[in-house]
């Protein structure tokens, strides 16, 4: 176990599990807990195959921490230099863009809210187990920001752009019933089987050979940007390098 002012690292053989640990202001992130987020995932054991995205308490997470927006960091940023600023918010971007490394799936288990920052950090997870208290919501339009950790493309990809223009500008909240309809939860559980059901969907991934899931995770990542034609050459070049793998190499 690995602990940090914010998060807490659990390795269980080849499962991490990382807990936001701010429950007394439902997880609220930080730049200290971006940070914290970005060198885990740096520090992770090479043998790790999934990791586990949970909150401490009764929320996942409920965004940004409101004293940031009052505090120097927006003006910071707005007196930086162009490259200054674009570095500065690519090392917030870098917390939540590790999830989608294609030698790691990545599980969110969301409780309570899953606000702006917290719905990012879910949507960033390849596979989302959504408890039955769960609300969602995307919070940072009407904070006059925009989602800026990857949750636009994400959102897109899930829900369609109609979908996520709507969630975008109402600001409205979703339930865990409408998040399996649109797209944006795995599976749906009962709160006391929150942990549990993340648990078994990590054993039902690692029940796939690594290779093939790493193929497999970085051939989806792409399919959405590529033509037909590319991601067939995509496709036939990993199943060359998988079969190619199998077979032994003869010395000369």
């Amino acid at each position: 176990m690995t602990d940090s002012a914010t998060i807490k690292t659990d390795i269980d053989g080849p499962v991490a599990r990382i807990t936001l640990m701010r429950p007394q202001v439902r997880n609220a992130q930080t730049p200290d807990m971006w940070q914290e987020l970005r060198e885990a995932g740096r520090n992770l054991p090479g043998d790790i195959r999934c990791v586990i995205v949970a909150g401490q308490g009764p929320a996942f997470s409920a965004g940004l921490d409101f004293e940031i927006l009052s505090g120097p960091l927006p003006r910071e940023l707005a007196e930086m230099s162009d490259d200054d600023a674009e570095a500065r918010l690519w090392s917030f971007q870098e917390a939540f863009d590790w999830l989608r490394r294609p030698d790691l799936v990545s599980i969110a288990a969301v409780q309570g809210h899953a606000i702006g920052a917290g719905l990012q950090l879910a949507l960033a997870c390849d596979l989302r187990v959504i408890a039955a208290d769960a609300r969602l919501r995307v919070g940072e339009p009407g904070l006059g920001l925009v989602p800026d950790l990857g949750g636009t493309k994400r959102l897109v990809s899930l829900v369609g752009y109609s979908r996520a223009m709507e969630l975008c500008l109402t600001g409205r909240t979703v339930t865990a019933e409408e998040s399996m309809a649109l797209g944006l939860a795995t599976v749906t559980v009962p709160v006391e089987e929150l942990d549990d059901a993340a648990e078994d969907l990590a054993l039902a991934v690692l029940s796939v050979p690594r290779d093939a899931a790493i193929e497999t995770k970085a051939l989806l990542l792409q399919a959405a940007g590529n033509d037909d034609s590319t991601q067939l050459a995509a496709e036939r070049a990993a199943q060359l390098r998988l079969l190619r793998s199998r077979v032994p190499v003869e010395e000369e």
